[in-house]
């Protein structure tokens, strides 16, 4: 992979928001092993997008409030887009017993209660296992053409002396960000790339100095590096809805 350095990645100044707040509405939807609690992000009626923004390791103390989590979404509905966040089973109010497979049906549902909802094309994120469930979901949904981009945060390839693959990588065509930081605890930066390489186009692979697999104090930059990708991915003035054909210039790969 080839690509420079793009340290306005890492400035500190967060993407500007709509400037009006948005209701938070707390609901329940059908997942497939029972009621999965919810949280929305109401959004303004003329976006073009909606936004899920799924949570980590449920065994880890992973929920819907998760800091990462949190602050991804703020940069989503700064859009004024709708955001979506949800509990896996097991977790918080939802039903169910984690599994550690099955939640990618979970995601899949949270994505079918968005179309419902919203009738429009969604981008999704994910930090930690939410980016590996919601990736997995994503892969089987390409043909549908109701995922427009997918922003990985923290994707774990090594943990409790066991490494993750992601062969499903390959079906998702949409755009992608890898964003993780260069001290990830669960993710070696050059295990990330090897990963990251699978993927096919179009991606964009960041690594943020110093940062540890939460982000702790590069929250901010996170959310920084996830803005200014959205602003790339989808550049003002051009068609709102474009097909990931459309988008295999918009970014860089290994812009890290």
């Amino acid at each position: 992979m080839t690509g420079s350095v793009d340290k306005s990645v890492f400035h500190l100044t967060i993407p500007p928001t709509s400037g009006r707040p948005l209701a938070l509405r707390s609901f329940s939807l059908d997942g497939p092993a029972g009621r999965l609690e919810a949280l929305l992000n109401e959004g303004e009626l003329d976006t073009p997008f909606s936004a899920l923004v799924c949570h980590p390791h449920p065994l880890g103390g992973g929920t819907l409030h998760n800091k990462v989590v949190y602050h991804a979404a703020k940069i989503f509905s700064g859009r004024g887009w709708p955001v979506l966040r949800f509990n896996f089973r097991g977790v918080g109010l939802s039903e169910g017993v984690h599994d550690g497979i099955a939640e990618a049906d979970d995601v899949s549902a949270a994505l079918d209660w968005l179309d419902r909802e919203f009738g429009k094309p969604v981008v999704a994120a994910g930090f930690s296992f939410g980016a590996a469930m919601g990736l997995k979901a994503a892969s089987t949904r390409v043909a549908e053409d109701d995922i427009r981009a997918f922003a990985a945060l923290g994707l774990p390839t090594h943990a409790e002396d066991r490494d993750y693959r992601y062969p499903y990588l390959a079906a998702c065509t949409f755009p992608k960000l890898f964003l993780s930081g260069d001290q990830d605890q669960f993710a070696p930066i050059e295990q990330l790339r090897a990963v990251v390489a699978t993927a096919p186009e179009p991606k964009q692979f960041m690594s943020i100095p110093n940062a540890d697999h939460f982000f702790t104090g590069h929250l901010q930059v996170m959310q920084t590096a996830l803005g200014n990708w959205l602003d790339t991915t989808f550049p003002a003035g051009e068609d709102c809805c474009p097909r990931p054909a459309n988008l295999q210039k918009a970014v860089t790969d290994d812009r890290h």
